[in-house]
């Protein structure tokens, strides 16, 4: 691989201002600011790549689709990513402004630095490496990068089903997410998601607390009291049924979570206190892989400004997600809390369905996924580290149970890479180990 890693060194500033370039490109999925404009212009990076690329219309944004053949090869290699970006606002909170990349202490700080044109991106730099030096890939290659990732990829299920031989595959390789603290890492899967909102009513309008308060129904407290219902006082979820079909950790899960550095230090750091599982690394894993979660994601009700404002609102909503895990289904889940509410005597809080994403796992011990271990090490020079899954979501189910391939992520972002916030950022490191990591990959993908 030296010639490969030769010509990636050679044309790294390159590397970077092209990246910076896509950066500069506006792509927010959720407002529809320049998403056309962003597709046209990856499709124009994974042609100059080296791909046959084209754009592929859905009922929404358009996917990205390009294909690498190499004759003889015996594998085909699927990689995802997204080009869309998350809104940038608060946009006071950005030391840069977010689309006018900033390269500083080693990183580049711009919304979709991290998440996911940086590491989008240099599976393109991997892809144009190798044909510049080898004149072939050793594999297939077809690359699908859609423009609904930030938005639950409201239309990417039909275009997986509708597409099933375009994607044919012997393996998925992506890259999105952050890396562990401690450096590279690859990981098997996610958890999935259920999203929902709770609404409790009252009167028809906001009521003066005084003349009304003791008569007139508070659907604040009301709302509180059903939220409250949703976990014991240990903090177990009191769904009926919830844990019912949780898969229980392999052998190889049990070995690669213990294995797994945790530094009680840098957690606390990050959280400002201690995780609820405590001191110890093996708790908090696996109940942030391997367990379901249920929180409140907002809470919402009555008078929120400066000052006093005695009244009794007509109205309270909270948002509430489920984390899911293997072998767990996001129907099944809404209806069991839909269940509990209602058994506990609160029926007359609206319960509304905003999204779902069902869990997704590969084994640990996969043999491709061993291949993808060890070209990250060799990319990186260290060992990466081996995580079961992802305690957020991917649309990882559409490959590992609509096409039934393997998948394997690689993220390349760091562990900070603050996506989704404010000062989003890719260190250098990160990015060009990143198209070392595909190139390899490639390769040890092609000799399993």
């Amino acid at each position: 691989m030296n010639d490969i890693f030769e010509y990636i060194d050679t044309h790294q500033g390159r590397f970077v201002e092209e990246l910076c370039a896509l950066i500069r490109q506006p792509s927010i999925s959720a407002q529809n600011v320049g998403i056309a404009e962003c597709a046209e212009l990856v499709r124009r990076l994974m042609s100059e790549a080296g791909a046959e690329a084209r754009l592929i219309p859905t009922p929404g944004f358009p996917v990205v689709f390009g294909l690498v053949k190499a004759p003889g090869a015996k594998r085909t290699v699927l990689i995802y990513g997204h080009y869309d970006v998350q809104p940038p606002e608060p946009l006071e909170a950005w030391e840069t402004p977010p689309f006018e990349p900033s390269i500083r202490n080693g990183r580049i700080y711009a919304r979709g630095a991290g998440d996911n044109k940086g590491q989008m991106f240099a599976h393109l730099k991997a892809v144009e490496a190798i044909l510049r030096t080898r004149g072939k890939l050793p594999v297939n290659l077809k690359l699908c990068v859609e423009g609904e990732e930030e938005i639950l990829s409201k239309h990417l299920p039909a275009f997986v089903s509708a597409h099933r031989d375009l994607l044919s595959a012997d393996v998925v390789y992506s890259s999105d997410g952050p890396m562990h603290p401690t450096g590279p890492m690859v990981y098997f899967g996610c958890r999935g998601t259920l999203y929902l909102e709770l609404t409790a009513h009252g009167a028809k309008r906001d009521l003066h607390s005084g003349n009304y308060g003791g008569v007139a129904p508070a659907p604040a407290g009301r709302l509180a009291q059903a939220l409250a219902s949703l976990w014991s006082s240990r903090g177990r979820v009191a769904v009926s049924g919830l844990y019912d079909r949780v898969r229980k950790p392999s052998p190889a899960d049990r070995r690669v979570l213990r294995a797994i550095p945790f530094e009680e230090e840098s957690v606390r750091n990050d959280l400002g206190c201690l995780p609820l599982t405590g001191p110890g690394g093996r708790a908090y894993y696996r109940r942030l892989l391997l367990q379901p979660n249920l929180n409140v994601a907002g809470l919402t009700s009555g008078y929120q400004g400066t000052g006093m404002k005695t009244i009794i609102p007509h109205v309270a909503r909270a948002k509430l997600d489920a984390r899911l895990v293997m072998d767990q289904d996001p129907d099944e889940i809404e209806e069991k809390i839909r269940v509990h509410l209602k058994r506990r005597g609160f029926g007359d809080v609206e319960v509304k369905r905003l999204g779902a994403v069902p869990p997704s796992r590969t084994p640990v011990d996969h043999p491709l996924g061993k291949a993808v271990v060890r070209a990250v090490e060799q990319a990186w020079g260290r060992r990466p580290v081996i995580v079961p899954n992802l305690g957020g979501t991917i649309p990882d189910y559409l490959f590992t149970r609509v096409l039934g391939l393997p998948s394997i992520w690689v993220p390349y972002a760091p562990h900070d890479e603050a996506n989704h916030a404010p000062n989003e950022s890719i260190t250098l490191e990160g990015f060009i180990n990143g198209i070392r990591s595909t190139a390899v990959a490639l390769f040890e993908i092609a000799a399993t």
